[in-house]
């Protein structure tokens, strides 16, 4: 809230002096930071920016281009403007070289005509601005011991904003970088005028800095975030210039918002951290003693010993772009999984296991059997996670023992990983449930069964492959449909005529008869193998 130009001439000390604006009047709002007196004409290497150079001139150069290049000097280091003293050194006006090179760099200048004590000058304007900054300072004080014990509670946002409506007297609103209001308190205002097209009103009002007022909207704006990743804005509505405590007011509140978001993002990620060290230590037999695992775990309130286990892999059904983010979408996932387990009241290690999978191991209460517990977690999963988001709860055998652990999840992450490539919207998966294509996917990597994809496919898919083809899918299309091919060209978009066409020409190509049922389901099984290759590739 420093002082502006304008502010400065309409000092009475400065008005004295009968002040005149020669250069750069549509700049008057520029900020003065200090007064600086000088006669040098190299003063420029002495300013550090938002200067206001006070000066009779008796010292700069005659030369109309050194002239310029002071004025350009002043501009070059930020200096907020130049007052100059006439009657000593430019009588009546100043050169107009010295007018016209202000108003090609931007630089207020003003021309004082009566001899004015410029220590009056500088008394005044330091003293304005040094008020400034004790009532700044006061604020600062007064709203520290309300922020720090919000901070030391864990308010919530609401809480945070209820106290900055009733310090302030005016609405406050919290909203996210969508421009969509997180929370708000309206300060006894309508609550419905004050939201009323609120995301195209905020969109309109975009600050350049992290904290600053905006006279058109009324709004006094500050960027929340912490560690350089901001997450959302905190508006006040002004009716007036905000004041310092204002200022302070809204920066104080952004913060604790942040704090509190940052705490409460920590502390969740740090116990996914020990949920995932010891899922994966005892997947990768880190522990010499099971009873080491179960002792880790029982610190973190899950019981492993005395109870059935079950594990369990959890996988997005689209694939996480990990150039966006990737982690923190698949930690979002963990802390939702993890919450779905307390709703259910099965207390559970939840973490990641990778950069696709999110783990469970599942200790089953006494009397509880595995399906009923598995469908509530995965039905509370479904309402906790991001809605319209899908995933795929794959579940390994139930063991008696953490030493039968790692088959379990070797299972369950099998059992995903096909599940995941073509869901069908149940609740759990278990081996049984893939019967082919799940045998196909064990069996991918042996070189029998690509010889044989290979074998069945290879014509087509160079067929494809040379001529841009899309064959290998009509064919898809075609086995999917049960051979049948009054629906199979309804699926692939094309006439009856058209699709019997490309029936002949796959006939021709591989070499078989599609009408033959025995054929049809080696190269239905062929395909499959093939998507089990080329999805594992990927």
């Amino acid at each position: 809230m420093l002082p502006t130009i304008a502010d400065v001439l309409a000092l009475e000390t400065v008005r004295r002096g009968s002040p005149r604006v020669v250069a750069g009047a549509d700049r008057l709002d520029t900020k003065v930071r200090w007064v600086h007196v000088g006669e040098i004409a190299d003063i420029a290497q002495l300013l550090r920016g938002g200067e206001l150079v006070l000066t009779t001139g008796v010292a700069l150069p005659e030369d109309p281009d050194k002239l310029a290049d002071y004025i350009g000097e002043l501009s070059s280091v930020g200096a907020s403007g130049l007052i100059v003293e006439l009657g000593r050194r430019f009588v009546g006006e100043l050169p107009q070289v010295v007018v016209q090179a202000a108003e090609a760099h931007g630089l207020p200048v003003v021309v004082l005509t009566r001899e004015t004590p410029f220590v009056q000058i500088t008394e005044s304007v330091h003293a304005r601005i040094i008020d400034i900054q004790l009532e700044e300072l006061r604020a600062s004080e007064q709203l520290h011991e309300v922020f720090t014990e919000l901070s030391v509670e864990g308010a919530s946002p609401a809480e945070v904003l209820a106290q900055v409506a009733r310090l302030s007297g005016r609405p406050v609103l919290l909203e996210n970088l969508a421009h969509q209001v997180l929370a708000a308190e309206s300060a006894g205002r309508d609550a419905g005028a004050l939201l009323a097209g609120w995301e195209t009103r905020s969109r309109a009002v975009a600050p350049a800095e992290r904290t600053a007022y905006d006279p058109a909207s009324g709004w006094l704006v500050t960027t929340v975030g912490a560690r350089g990743q901001d997450w959302g804005r905190l508006i006040l509505l002004c009716d007036a210039q905000p004041s310092p405590r204002d200022m302070v007011l809204a920066e104080r509140a952004a913060t604790t918002l942040a704090l509190g978001r940052l705490l409460e993002r920590h502390q969740e990620s740090l116990e996914r951290q020990a949920h995932g060290t010891i899922i994966t230590g005892i997947l990768t037999h880190a522990y010499a003693d099971p009873d080491e695992a179960a002792a880790r775990a029982r610190a973190v309130g899950v019981p492993l010993t005395g109870r059935k286990l079950i594990s369990v892999v959890i996988r997005p059904t689209e694939p996480i772009d990990q150039a966006l983010d990737g982690q923190a979408q698949l930690g979002e996932l963990a802390e939702a999984t993890a919450a779905a387990c307390r709703d259910a009241r099965l207390p559970a290690l939840v973490g990641a296991l990778d950069q696709e999978r999110v783990g469970v191991l599942m200790p089953l209460p006494p009397r509880t059997q595995a399906e009923p517990a598995l469908t509530s977690l995965s039905e509370r999963l479904r309402v906790l996670w991001r809605p319209g988001s899908s995933f795929v709860l794959a579940a390994g055998s139930v063991v008696e023992s953490i030493r039968d652990v790692r088959r379990s999840f070797l299972e369950a992450e099998q059992v995903a990983d096909v599940a995941v490539r073509q869901p069908d919207g149940r609740a759990y998966y278990r081996l049984p449930d893939l019967r082919l294509r799940g045998l196909l996917h064990l069996l991918r990597d042996d070189a029998r069964l690509q010889t044989f994809a290979e074998r069945e496919l290879g014509p087509l898919l160079a067929h494809d492959a040379q001529r841009g083809g899309d064959l290998t899918r009509i064919l898809r299309v075609y086995l999917d449909c049960g051979r049948n091919k009054a629906v199979a060209a309804q699926k692939a978009h094309l006439s009856r005529p058209a699709f019997y066409d490309r029936l002949r020409r796959l006939e021709r190509i591989l070499d078989t008869d599609l009408d033959d049922v025995e054929s049809c389901l080696s190269l239905h099984v062929a395909l499959l193998a093939l998507e089990s290759f080329r999805r594992d590739s990927r």
